[in-house]
């Protein structure tokens, strides 16, 4: 039984070797994320090959919700989301949990979104051809810093909506969150919000949000459930969204 502290150590070392691939082993290059103009959502396209990594960086507030999303032509294309300071840990790693997230974020500062290959198709010097989206309803300090937030509940210019973007969102036989769903908000009193969604399967839905309780257009069925500041939502049981609850607070 003399051997287990070794084993200890080797698999310490080859968690160590992991964690390290997609940090500091790899030299990262970094772009920021533009919005533009009164937009909460932007959409890159971008390749890499290889041992390449790019750290997409935006900055953000405290309670703000994130929504990011990987479409991507590797299947070992991921990406991971990176809170700031930090020196590898990750608030979401892709690898494991898939190419959606949506998420409230824990700090002030500048966040990085990670893109990589996994080592096996890295050492093939394999490319990858992907789109991300990314989206920060509420507004996003991206480029101005900050203090760049506008007052107040301000509406997007030329639209209803006091927020627009994408969630994500799945019909039925899809698997949840597999895709992203344009949407538009509209404010009213504390706790009380309409967002207008484009579905998934091309159609149209209204979800009513007020206080605690969720409803739908055209007297639809609805379950809903809140849960750190996401909200699950199942319409006839067909459709499927995930909403961040900053979208209907302004958060």
């Amino acid at each position: 039984m003399k051997y287990k502290p070794m084993v200890k150590v080797l698999v310490a070392a080859a968690l160590l070797s992991v964690s390290s691939w997609t940090s500091a082993a790899r030299g990262i290059e970094s772009r920021p994320v533009t919005f533009a103009p009164a937009a909460s959502t932007a959409t890159i396209k971008g390749t890499i090959k290889g041992d390449q990594t790019i750290d997409y960086k935006l900055r953000a507030r405290a309670g703000q919700a994130m929504t990011v999303a990987l479409t991507t032509s590797n299947p070992g294309n991921y990406f991971n989301v990176l809170p700031p300071g930090s020196s590898g840990e990750a608030l979401f790693v892709g690898s494991t949990s898939g190419n959606a997230w949506t998420g409230t974020l824990p700090a002030d500062g500048e966040y990085a979104i990670r893109v990589y290959l996994m080592r096996s198709a890295a050492r093939r010097h394999e490319t990858a051809r992907y789109t991300l989206s990314v989206g920060v309803p509420g507004g996003a300090a991206a480029d101005a810093g900050m203090g760049s937030a506008r007052p107040g509940d301000a509406k997007v210019k030329g639209t209803p909506y006091h927020a627009t973007g994408q969630v994500p969102c799945s019909m039925a036989s899809a698997a949840p969150g597999s895709a992203q769903c344009a949407f538009g908000v509209i404010r009213g009193k504390a706790g009380q919000a309409e967002v207008r969604l484009t579905t998934a399967g091309g159609g149209e839905r209204v979800l009513r949000f007020d206080g605690g309780e969720v409803s739908a257009d055209a007297g639809a069925k609805v379950k809903a459930s809140l849960d750190g500041g996401l909200w699950s939502i199942e319409v006839d049981a067909r459709e499927f969204y995930r909403i961040p609850a900053a979208v209907v607070s302004g958060g």
